[in-house]
Order: C-alpha cells, then structure tokens, then sequence
C-alpha cells in the first residue's frame, strides 16, 4: 500500500507548540506522528517492541524477518488512519482507532506469539488482556514495568478504556462495530500491514496483497465494514495470501521446531509456571539469558536454538480422525498432560526429559475470534452479501488449520529414527 497525496490523519493535539516528526518505513513510505502518536511512541511501553521479533522465531528459516513489534505497530497505526479516512469517520472516533492500533501489540511476550500458550498457564490470560492492563495502566502477575500510557492518552483527551476496548473487545461488545472491525475483524489494519511486512522481510511473496485495492474498496454500510462488489478479486486475494503464509513462513517446520523448543525451555523450568510469570514482561534477548541461568534442560534447549541445533520432526500425522480428535483437543486444554505424554516418550527412547516435545497446534482452526470469514459483506446490486459463509473452497482454506500436520513430534537428532520407529509400532502410549 503506497502513501497517498492527501494529509495523512493526525491526531489531535492540545497545544500548537508540539513537534511533528516523520518515519521512513520500507512498506508504507513516510508515517507521520503528531500529538498523542508521537507521545505514545516515545514510552517505555511502546519502546519494548523494539526488542521483539514479529515472527519469533522465523529468523531461523528466512534470515531477513528480523523486524519487530514496533515496526508492525507503526505499520498499523498507518493503515488505521487511512481507513478512518476513507470511511469518513469523525475526529474522535479516528483518535481512539488510531491510537488503538500503535498500541494493540503491548502485551506480547518474547517472540510474540511464540509463548502465547505458556502466558496463558501462568498468568492466566493472553496477550490480548495483556495489552489492556498496559494502557489501562493495571500492573500484571510478575511486572515492574513502569506505567505511562494511560496518562499520555488522558492528557489528549482520550480514554484508555475506549482504546482498550477496541483492541480486547468486552463480552458485552457494546464498542462501535465498525471501530472494532478496523482493529479486530477478519480484515482489518493489523492483517492488512503485518502480511505485507512478513512478505517484505521474508522474501516470501504471498503476502503480496493488493491493500490498496482493498482500501479503496471498502465501505461502512449499517455501522459494519463491508466492500464494494469490484473488491471481491482483492478480498480473495488477502484470503489466500494469508493462508498460505501461515504455512510457509509462521507454521514452517524449522519455524517450529524452535519455537516448541522456546515453549519447552519455560515449562521446565524450576517453579513453572509461578516462577515463569516475570519472563512474559522480558524482551527476546532477556528471556534466553534467563533461561541460561536457570541451567538444566531450559538451558540445554536455548543453547541448542542459538546455535541453531534444532530439534527434528521425527513422526507426525497430517489428519487425525474426528473419533481420536477429542482426545487429542483434550491435551490442548490440558498442558500439563501434553508435558507427561512428551516424558514418557522421551523415556522410552532414553533421552531426558525436553528432548522429546507435541506441537498440537495443526489442531486448531487459524486463527482468533476476530476472525469471523462468514462475517466479510460485500456490497453487491445494493445489498450486503455474505459469500463466505456457506461451503465453498474460499470458506475452506479461510478456515483450515495453519500447519500442514495436525500432530507433530520434535526430538533429539541423536535419537530421530529410534522415535519415529518406536511411535509407529507402540502407538498405545498415545491418547
């Protein structure tokens, strides 16, 4: 999506003596800040996604993806501004959208999604919640973060609680659709710029979406965004290009291979998941030296991702039939249980503990639950229709899981065929 000619949105300011500052960004051009953006971008809050990788540990695969959190925040903000200008919104409601998507990535842990699931165990919420408590200014489990954002919203006249509730919507979903379909929709500003930067950094071109088509295109009809008829070929588009960048870059099998190792390393250390709440407010660098500290296998399995010796998909299974399902769902609910199967498997092929790990997550649908494809109206002869939500191939690949494999198995090179060898002709251990 390139820079258009009009004044970008600017939020506003309470005095005419503040400086105005401009950022060249390799996908979007320019990004001009101003007032409460530029406010909120010099916070120690905002500041600590500049040690965050966006892909975690994609790095590893594509050497190039080593932008971050804030570079994906600045990209949002710049996208959300240009849909609150094309759907006409009013100067506060653009305030409160803006600002919510630089700040809608607070809460994420070390390599963003990498811990998602342990933040979860020991905290007791995701990131999501996460990022509310940080603008809400409400300290979290662990934190000795200092708390700067909600004064710097206040001071602009804007509320925390309604940027936070655009980003962590309430059960009560009494926000402004619209406003949260910008920031927590199917399409919206987060999806629109982080495809395109992952594509960027990752040489991988699938996320080449055609955003400015998609921007163009769009539409708020009966407090809802929708788009226009001539949009469709773009929409698809976004559709298949996200799919496919979940399975070549974000559920690459190198990609999480590391990434199970990182999730390994923090639920074996001493006191998980009390002692591991402190971890999820560190940034990337902060949690591998921790993880070093605490010796053992923690520490055997950071080494082994910083010196890039990974563990290998020794077994897997690329579907799993809907009577065993269940059971397998059941250990995505119940990681302690994921953790024993892992044991006892690696005591069967005489490794320790940790060098055996189940990535589940083929399980699951992509996705979260602002991302509703039956949801995406397009305008079509005057009215809204709604092609995906019955069955069609569209409606399929929006919603298939993310990695190629529904269960995988990580271990040891050392002990690669011993495991793959004992899991196909002992499968009663299994669920």
């Amino acid at each position: 999506m390139r820079a258009r000619a009009s004044r970008p949105f600017v939020a506003r300011r309470p005095s005419r003596t503040l400086p105005r500052k401009s950022i060249f960004d390799p996908v979007h051009g320019p990004i001009p800040l101003d007032g409460v953006a530029l406010a909120l971008v010099g916070s120690p809050e905002f500041q600590r996604l500049w040690q965050i990788r966006q892909t975690g540990f994609a790095h590893l695969v594509f050497p190039g993806a080593n932008h971050t959190r804030l570079e994906h925040s600045l990209g949002a903000f710049w996208v959300a501004g240009r849909m609150a200008e094309h759907l006409g919104l009013g100067e506060t409601d653009s305030e409160r959208v803006v600002a919510g998507a630089l700040l809608h990535d607070l809460g994420h842990g070390p390599f963003s999604h990498t811990l998602d699931g342990p933040m979860v165990e020991a905290l007791g919420f995701g990131h999501e919640t996460a990022s509310r408590a940080r603008i809400e200014g409400r300290s979290l489990p662990g934190s000795t973060e200092a708390v700067t954002v909600p004064a710097i919203l206040e001071r602009f006249g804007i509320s925390p609680r309604a940027v936070a509730d655009l980003i962590d919507p309430p059960a009560s979903g009494t926000e402004p659709r619209l406003l949260r379909e910008i920031l927590h929709g199917a399409i919206d500003a987060d999806r629109i710029d982080y495809l395109q930067r992952d594509a960027h950094y990752t040489g991988v071109g699938h996320g080449a979406i055609d955003a400015a088509r998609l921007l163009d295109t769009m539409h708020g009809v009966h407090h809802r965004l929708v788009f226009a008829e001539k949009g469709r070929s773009a929409v698809e588009g976004f559709l298949v290009g996200r799919a496919l960048m979940y399975s070549t870059v974000y559920y690459h099998k190198t990609v999480r291979a590391a990434e199970m190792m990182a999730q390994g390393a923090v639920e074996r250390m001493p006191g998980y998941p009390e002692a591991a709440r402190p971890l999820f407010h560190s940034t990337d660098g902060e949690l591998l030296v921790r993880l070093q500290d605490v010796g053992g296998v923690s520490a055997e399995l950071v080494s082994g991702i910083a010196a890039r010796r990974l563990l290998k998909r020794v077994h897997g299974w690329r579907s799993v039939e809907p009577s065993d399902r269940a059971r397998w769902r059941r250990l995505l609910r119940r990681p302690a249980e994921r953790r024993a199967l892992e044991d006892e498997i690696a005591s069967h092929v005489g490794v320790r503990s940790g060098r055996v790990l189940v990535d589940l997550a083929g399980l699951e649908p992509r996705g979260d639950p602002g991302e509703d494809w039956a949801s995406v109206g397009l305008a079509v002869d005057g009215r809204v229709a709604f092609p995906f939500r019955g069955p069609s191939p569209w409606r399929e690949l929006a919603t298939r899981a993310p990695a190629d494999w529904a269960i995988s198995v990580y271990a040891d090179a050392r002990v690669r065929n011993a495991t793959s060898h004992w899991l196909s002709r002992d499968p009663s251990i299994l669920p």
